[in-house]
């Protein structure tokens, strides 16, 4: 059992690294002083710059299957990507993707949606959450009633990142209420053919949509999978995710605890730099063990993925630790910044709401415990068998 990165993987690490550093990092100021001014953090065409440099350096669809031009690096390499970009808050992707589920669209609907989303044409976003129906998805209240080649859509979904963007949304809606979960499809529905978003104030950047559909008719040949194939779906959009959460916070939380270990040498108090003080020295010890400890989750979750075998026990260890390790800390690291690191001159009080959210959004803190210990106690999975 080899527990270290290949000369590829580590290759490819340094290249992304060495991306973050010149490209990214020297925007930060930038990134600051709009969220200051209620400003975008940076404009469409900067982003779009910054998309087209990493493609110029290899970087274009990560995971994306290599027939369809992407360079299907695995989950391994995937979350050692996210890693490394998660240590700034420029708010940057790297493009040619599209949702895992897209991939199960049918020749003509991949001509459609699937192909325009990987380039870049066309947005798209996944809608299951409703007012009523976060995690409990037995509660799914939209519905969609068949009429000859089409159905009819009503109802709402919130909290739907990138909705307020998409071009087009993957939407689960009750096809069959007597089925219970198993009773819902998922259907490709365009902006244009009558639903619409509204944004979501948050306390942090994150800026989610409201989806309302008011007798949206969509064609039969829209429907993704097939009818009553909604459930599991859904299912694999969410599990896919819930390890990347990890990844991003163990990024976050390497860059942050650098940037508190270099100041701990700068700052002095009475004479001495707070790097002498045991105080500060135990909140560096802890996180430093925290975050190696949630790598690996996240790296076994993401190794266990690209096996082929069933990871979300493992996904949902490693978003549940992983995300309350990032709420840990950023909020150490903002105390040994003091003052200052409640500012908007340093980015720790912008980290400390985005990491907030980790512990809600894909599944919240308490969803991850109840299926980790529903799988133990059922005995789905025994205490010593995740490796």
């Amino acid at each position: 059992m080899d527990l270290r990165l290949t000369d590829e993987q580590r290759m490819v690490q340094r290249t992304i690294r060495q991306f973050v550093e010149r490209e990214l990092i020297p925007l930060e100021n930038e990134v600051l002083r709009n969220d200051i001014e209620g400003k975008p953090s940076l404009s469409t065409e900067k982003l779009e710059e910054l998309q087209l440099k990493a493609k110029e350096a290899g970087f274009w669809g990560i995971n994306t299957p290599e027939e369809y031009g992407g360079a299907d690096l695995g989950a391994v390499m995937m979350a050692l990507v996210l890693m490394e970009t998660s240590k700034t808050f420029v708010p940057f992707q790297f493009g040619g993707t599209a949702d895992n589920i897209l991939y199960y669209a049918n020749e003509e609907q991949k001509k459609e949606y699937l192909l325009p989303t990987i380039s870049g044409e066309k947005k798209s976003c996944f809608a299951m959450t409703e007012p009523g129906a976060g995690s409990d998805t037995r509660n799914i209240k939209m519905t969609a009633v068949r009429d000859g080649d089409e159905w009819i859509l009503n109802g709402e979904k919130t909290f739907i990142t990138g909705g307020n963007e998409a071009d087009f949304v993957m939407v689960i809606a009750v096809t069959d209420k007597d089925l219970g979960p198993q009773g819902v499809t998922c259907f490709l529905v365009d902006r244009d053919m009558g639903w619409t978003s509204e944004y979501i104030h948050t306390m942090g950047d994150w800026g989610p949509a409201s989806l309302f559909f008011d007798n949206v008719r969509v064609p039969h040949e829209n429907i993704l999978g097939e009818v009553n194939g909604g459930y599991n779906l859904g299912l694999e959009w969410i599990g896919n995710a819930r390890w990347i959460v990890g990844a991003r916070a163990v990024g976050m939380a390497e860059r942050a605890l650098q940037m508190a270990i270099d100041y701990s040498h700068e700052r002095e108090t009475f004479g001495r730099p707070i790097a002498d003080r045991q105080a500060i020295q135990w909140m560096i010890a802890d996180s430093a063990v925290e975050i190696e400890a949630a790598k690996w989750l996240v790296l076994n979750a993401a190794h266990t993925l690209d096996r082929g075998e069933d990871n979300r026990h493992l996904a949902s260890m490693a978003k549940l630790y992983g995300a309350n390790m990032g709420n840990n800390v950023i909020d150490r690291v903002l105390q040994i910044h003091g003052g200052m690191g409640y500012t908007k001159e340093f980015p720790f009080e912008k980290w400390y709401r985005e990491a907030r959210l980790w512990r809600i959004y894909d599944g919240t803190d308490e969803i991850q415990r109840m299926i980790i210990s529903r799988n133990l106690l059922k005995g789905n999975v025994k205490i010593g068998d995740y490796i």
